[in-house]
Formats: structure tokens, sequence, C-alpha cells
């Protein structure tokens, strides 16, 4: 039997943070656990391809090979898939606070929280690029303990209940799961004299000062990421990162489709009617466009290469220039009785000037005498 794509066994999306997967394995694993399902057969295998999935997906390796091949590039046959930890092992990592027990194993120095900062920055400097200095609250290792917790001239001592492993571990129905020890909270030691700047902590907030450098062409979705200006560790592990999350601000003039720009450029009826050169705004100064006699509103206008040039690669895109002709107003006596004039000039031949208007009363008039019939 096949098996089915592990993403879709525990609902997320491909691009789903470890997280997220975490979140979505725990749910699952929770409803369809054998200990809570006795009475039901199949919530074994639905418990047992959750914990397949979240194995191979919360592994970086393992999800990479499994992004690219498929289940063949995590087939244990071939010296990956599942099958490299027990049931108990990934149970244990998800579920770990919710059961006690004793005894365990050591989780390593965690790594420190990631942070997002939304950034909005104009239509010109997305396109351009620009440096932006940001300001953001975040926990760091505290400098008078040196991220320790403890006073100086002291230090931290093992933690007699799990040995210093962080974890105590014990039996839950046929799993053996472990759990965070009560005793530490998940460090392996304890602090006895306590640093009196971050009261054991080891992290204090501050605010922090920094440059984002914004390369040309990002739109609205794109993240920069800032390696290590995250949180701090809380025990002695790598600093998270920084994600400045983009969003363009709308422009005044430009509106943005991808490496596309558009306008919309307004123009008397005379220069519809007779044709003239017009200034129209890019990005990189005015130019000129020509407008031929007898231009309709709508009528689009590409100018070549002065779009955009995406973050990402790949040629610059257009400025596309929509006309939209401008009904004068607050016409003086004259101007209305030249209006008139040349209204009058236009009976008799009016299908000559007006074709769409001639059609369209064509269409309604068809439309009328077939409802009578």
């Amino acid at each position: 039997m096949s098996k089915r794509d592990y993403y879709q066994v525990l609902g997320v999306e491909r691009n789903a943070s470890g997280q997220d997967v975490k979140k979505a394995y725990r749910r699952i694993a929770m409803k369809f656990h054998p200990d809570r399902n006795s009475d039901d057969p199949m919530a074994e295998e639905k418990f047992k391809e959750a914990a397949e999935a979240y194995e191979i997906l919360s592994d970086g390796e393992k999800r990479e090979a499994y992004d690219r091949f498929g289940h063949a590039g995590v087939d244990p046959q071939a010296g990956g898939g599942f099958g490299g930890g027990s049931f108990s092992d990934i149970f244990g990592d998800v579920f770990g606070d919710i059961f006690g027990g004793g005894g365990g194993r050591s989780r390593g120095p965690q790594r420190g929280a990631d942070l997002r900062y939304n950034l909005g920055i104009s239509l010109e400097n997305a396109v351009r690029g620009t440096t932006i200095k940001i300001k953001i609250p975040a926990l760091v290792n505290c400098d008078e303990c040196d991220g320790s917790g403890s006073k100086k001239g002291s230090a931290p001592i093992i933690c007699g209940t799990c040995d210093g492993s962080g974890h105590v571990r014990m039996q839950q129905g046929f799993f053996a799961v472990q759990q965070t020890c009560p005793t530490c909270r998940g460090n392996g030691r304890i602090i006895s004299d306590p640093c009196g700047k971050c009261r054991g902590q080891g992290r204090v907030e501050k605010q922090k000062n920094l440059s984002v450098k914004v390369p040309p062409g990002v739109d609205t979705g794109d993240r920069i990421r800032l390696s290590g200006e995250g949180e701090a560790s809380p025990d002695g592990g790598a600093a998270g990162d920084l994600y400045v999350e983009i969003a363009v601000e709308d422009h005044a003039i430009f509106e943005r489709d991808g490496r596309h720009l558009y306008c919309e450029v307004p123009i008397t009826i005379v220069d519809a009617a007779l044709g003239g050169d017009l200034e129209v705004p890019t990005l990189d100064g005015r130019v000129k466009l020509k407008i031929p006699a007898e231009t309709q509103t709508g009528k689009l206008f590409r100018l070549r290469n002065k779009g955009v040039k995406p973050v990402r690669g790949g040629p610059v895109g257009d400025l596309l220039c929509r006309v939209v002709v401008e009904t004068p107003v607050k016409l003086t006596r004259a101007q209305k009785e030249l209006l008139e004039e040349l209204q009058l000039s236009f009976q008799g031949d009016g299908d000559k000037h007006s074709p769409r208007k001639t059609t369209w009363f064509d269409g309604v008039k068809r439309f009328f005498d077939d409802m009578k019939s």
C-alpha cells in the first residue's frame, strides 16, 4: 500500500515551520493515542502514521530529502526513513511536559527564540534597495553574570533529580515517555545564588539597534533573515534569528504587480481626439509618451524596462500606462458654445465619429425588440 504524503498526514503546508509541524503532530497524537482509543483498532495505525510523518518533517536533513525525492528519499532500506528513533522518543519529545516519571537523556542547550519584525517601506526603496535602522526589544544575555544566571563568584549546581539531563522518564501505558524535570525545569542545573540583575534568568530585556539591508526588488511578504539577532538562549545555546517581514506601502501614482508597474494617465478630450505628446512619471524620472489620434479611455501604453527587477532575478518589468479621457469641467460660456457647435457638426454622420456609441445603442434596440417578440 502506498504511503500518504507526510504533509497531508499532519495537515500542514509544505512551507510549515518546525513549530507548526510539532503543534500539528501533538494535536493528532492526542486525538489518536491508543490509550485513549482502546475501542478503535484504527487509532493506533493513525497514531503511528502521524509519528512517522513527524519524525521525518521535524528533522531538517530528512525533511529536505523527503521534499526532493518523496518517500524514496527517506526509505529505511536506503539508509534513512522512519525507524531511526522509537515511538517513545518522538512522543516524549513532544509531550514531555504532560506526563511525569523518572530517568531520561540530556536534550542539550536550547536555541533562542526567533523574532519577527514587520517593516513597512516605500515603493521606491523596495525597487532600488536601501538600508534601514530599526529598534527591537529582545532578551539578551545578562552582562552581569554573562548569561549564567548565578551571582559572580558562584556557579550553578547539577540537579539531583535528573542528574543534569533536564528530563525525567516514566512509563505511560505501553509507551516510555519523558518530561521536563520539575525541579530544574529542564535546565539540568539549579542556581542557588542567583544574579541580582537578571534574577537567575541569565537574560534581560534590552532594546537592540540594528541595520537592515533591504535588497533591490523586494516585495510585500518577502523576509530578510538576520542570523543570531533573535533572543538569546536560556541555557547557553545559540541565539535565535530575526526575520524582517517586508510590507511595501501604497504609492500615490504607481501600483505594483510582480515585476510590472501600472499607473493611470489622465488626458484631455483634445489630446485623445487629435493626439499629442505627454510627459509621464517613472521611478527613474520623466519620459515622453506619444498619444496617437483617436485614443480611447482604457488604452494601455507599455514602457519597456521601466518596472522592477525582481529580487530573485529575472528581466526588468515594464511600466504600463492606462490613459483616462477626462471630461472638462468649469467651462466658460464661450467654451460651451464651441462644444455645442462641435456637437451640431456631428449630426447626420454620428456613426462615423462615435462607432462604439452607435454599436452599443444598436445592441440596446435589438435587446428590447427581442423582449417584445
